[in-house]
């Protein structure tokens, strides 16, 4: 379970949540594509998931990552939300399973079970 932190730099921004903590979490999702499909899914991730992400309000950002790593395509998919309600607006009441979507299947060599989850304590 996530927990609130309050923090002690002042030189820095942070937003605070009622709690006293930062309002931001960070959903981290990695899938690993064979090489010869890597144009074609991040094409599908631009034009599917994009939009789906960007119909959630509470996404603050959204950031797909690509890296080449022999024959295979690692995508690393980081989004940015104001709250942990806002990412099960996404994800579901359970946001730290990995969402999927059905084109899925023919572009990922496996799937993974779980996306991490983290709450940002400070940023500058």
């Amino acid at each position: 379970m996530l927990t609130s932190y309050v923090s002690t730099e002042v030189s820095g921004r942070y937003r605070k949540s009622q709690k006293g903590g930062l309002e931001m979490i960070v959903r981290l999702w990695h899938g690993r594509t064979n090489i010869s499909k890597a144009d074609e899914y991040s094409e599908f991730m631009k034009e599917r998931a994009a939009p789906d992400y960007g119909s959630i309000d509470g996404l603050k950002k959204l950031y797909f990552l690509r890296r080449i790593d022999g024959d295979a395509a690692h995508f690393l998919l980081v989004t940015l939300w104001d709250s942990m309600e806002s990412v099960k607006k996404f994800a579901g009441e359970h946001p730290e399973i990995a969402k999927y979507y059905p084109e899925d299947d023919s572009f990922l060599l496996e799937k993974e079970e779980t996306s991490a989850l983290y709450e940002v304590f400070f940023e500058k």
